[in-house]
């Protein structure tokens, strides 16, 4: 499993809206080989069927759709909002850290969903993923 590795984070992503922010963190599990862009319009398709439960805490969105829509390998994204979205979840937006997942299968899904919220469970953390310029600082952050 690919985990923010260095081709996997935009550290500079702006959105005009939820779709937008969606779409980023997808492009880049496209780009680097991991996701089709079916897989990308199922997570916006997913969003827009389901609303905002992937919005998990404030300032946190982790988007994805079904290992049967695309996936070729697990993997997980990031984008930082420079400004924060709204996503439409009363109690944590604007989200500023959108996390694009791509399990292979519903185990996959949840060790990568562990792995985020170990990365998060401290806020220190999250603060330092908001305001980092250099991926240097994630890459730490990730290899704890």
């Amino acid at each position: 499993m690919s985990f923010l590795n260095k081709e996997l984070v935009n550290l500079h992503g702006t959105a005009k809206n939820a779709d937008e922010a969606i779409v980023q963190a997808g492009e880049l599990l496209v780009n680097a080989g991991y996701v089709s862009e079916q897989y990308v319009e199922k997570m916006v398709e997913s969003y827009h069927e389901n609303g905002a439960y992937f919005v998990i805490a404030p300032q946190i969105a982790i988007p994805h759709a079904r290992p049967t829509d695309g996936v070729e390998n697990s993997a997980v994204s990031l984008v930082v909002l420079k400004d924060g979205v709204n996503f439409g979840h009363a109690a944590n937006d604007p989200v500023r850290l959108v996390f694009g997942l791509a399990a292979t299968s519903s185990e996959a899904h949840l060790k990568v969903i562990q792995k985020i919220v170990s990365l998060l469970s401290n806020s220190e953390n999250i603060e330092k993923m908001i305001h980092s310029e250099d991926y240097q600082v994630i890459g730490e952050l990730v290899e704890g």
